[in-house]
């Protein structure tokens, strides 16, 4: 979920009035706020914000602050934190591979068993390394069938495709104990004199894939909004077709798809890896629990969570986010980890840490949810905690920084605000949101957050009303409160 912003803002609001000097519109906003409102037919009442230097006892602008509101991806960071303070930075996930059958000249004489323990960021190149070294424990052939042991987390009660109808969007990939690089492909796009090259990786072993894009020379309009991915059957083998039409003003692009359920994703990446290492291996791949007394043959540990958290926020990476979710209900609550003990989780470090937040509705922790629910008011508690955190400079790190990395990287380019933001932002359906940290001008630290909700709402109206807030919140002179 990306947005753009350039800032600007204009008067102040204490909890119980308005600073003196300060310039007060009639809804309580800051004037330049309240125009961008106008400006886009969007009543103050679509909006909450609130304001709060850290360091301060009382919030600088608390407009409509208790109101409960959807936040969008802005709910990572309240799962993020709770997971830092819960689990530790340094906190790392376990993949391992175990056997009940001998190896003999090479040779495993039955199943090899995989099993996961919800490790976030098992990207290719760590599946790489991971098989690796079974080759490197001197298996090379293995005579029996790929058993997947997902048991550490509950299955899903739901469908990819329950959020909004786009099951092979990554971004509604379901949390698994083993989830191999996201379950998704990264296909490139790339443009030639007469075609469009599909280059995919990594491609499950048993799909085949039917390239059917055209190359037009249209000027550019976005890249996924031509192109199609319709995973499908070609007689006994799986096919994945690739079509629509591509513009060659578009140079060389990115998308990723997800184009198989869990299981016989990780049997064809598993397959063709295996392959890739000079291994052998024509079994099938199905679901179970490793047997007691099972052998571990190899094992190897995700980054800490620090990365993690930086991967998550800095990209609004939903998944990981719902892994680490998860995980928090298994380490608390012991395995396997669910959503119902994730959320209880959050909860009970909520009451540890002394944080009241009473509308607070949580479904996945990760913000892909139309019934999740905060307020303006507690995202600023919950930042204000973080700033306080012992784990502060692994937290505030994790947020894109403005014009330079994650979410942010395109936007305040060559505006004061460059480098000086530290903000989560949020986007679905009728929904904008922000939270996060801005240095203002005068080297203070300010929690900013505003939660939009509105059926007229679109990014180019949402963000010219955060844009408005985050300038005053630089701008504002030494002498406001």
């Amino acid at each position: 979920m990306t947005e753009r912003i350039i800032p600007a803002l204009v008067c102040t609001l204490l909890l119980g009035g308005v600073a003196a000097g300060a310039e007060q519109a009639p809804e309580g906003l800051p004037a330049p706020v309240v125009k961008a409102l106008k400006r886009h037919a969007l009543p103050a009442q679509s909006v909450s914000v609130t304001v709060h230097e850290v360091g301060s006892a009382e919030p600088l602008v608390a407009h409509l602050a208790d109101t409960p509101r959807n936040p969008a991806s802005v709910m990572k960071l309240l799962t993020t934190l709770a997971a830092l303070e819960e689990l530790g930075p340094a906190y790392s996930w376990k993949t391992e591979a175990f056997a009940t059958a001998p190896v003999r000249a090479g040779r495993l004489e039955g199943d090899l068993y995989l099993k996961g323990y919800g490790d976030p960021y098992l990207v290719i190149e760590h599946f790489w390394r991971f098989l690796r070294q079974l080759r490197v424990e001197g298996v090379e052939e293995i005579a029996g069938d790929l058993v997947i042991d997902q048991s550490y987390f509950e299955p899903m009660p739901e469908d990819p495709a329950d959020f909004d109808g786009r099951p092979q969007r990554a971004y509604n990939v379901l949390p698994t104990a083993l989830l191999v690089n996201f379950q998704a492909v990264n296909f490139r796009l790339v443009p030639d004199r007469k075609r469009v090259r599909v280059l995919a990786d990594p491609w499950p072993a048993q799909i085949e894939l039917d390239n059917r894009l055209r190359l037009t020379r249209e000027r550019c309009r976005g890249v996924a909004r031509g192109v199609g991915v319709k995973p499908g059957r070609k007689g006994e083998r799986e096919l994945v077709v690739i079509q629509g039409s591509y513009a060659a003003a578009c140079g060389e692009q990115e998308i990723f798809r997800v184009v198989s359920k869990s299981v016989p994703y990780i049997h064809g990446v598993f397959k063709a890896v295996w392959t890739e290492l000079g291994g052998r291996f024509a079994g099938e791949a199905r679901e179970g629990v490793v047997p007691p007394g099972a052998r571990l043959l190899v094992a190897t540990t995700s980054p800490p969570l620090s990365d993690i958290v930086r991967s998550i926020n800095k990209y609004s990476n939903n998944v990981m986010t719902r892994q680490v979710l998860l995980t928090l209900g298994a380490e608390r609550f012991g395995p396997p980890g669910s959503i119902r003990k994730g959320v209880e989780a959050v909860h009970g470090w909520l009451a540890r840490r002394g944080l009241v937040f009473p509308e607070l509705v949580l479904e996945n922790g990760a913000g892909l949810s139309r019934e999740e629910r905060i307020s303006a008011r507690s995202l600023a508690k919950l930042l204000l905690a973080g700033y306080e955190s012992p784990y502060m400079p692994e937290f505030v790190s994790s947020l894109p920084i403005s014009a330079q990395d994650g979410t942010l990287r395109r936007r305040f380019s060559g505006t004061p605000l460059e480098g000086r933001v530290h903000l989560k932002t949020g986007s679905i359906d009728h929904v904008r949101s922000m939270a996060g940290y801005v240095l203002d001008r005068q080297g203070r630290r300010v929690v900013v957050v505003a939660l939009h909700s509105h059926p007229r709402l679109d990014t180019a109206s949402g963000e010219a009303v955060q844009e408005e807030l985050l300038r005053w919140v630089y701008e504002r002179p030494a002498g406001t409160p």
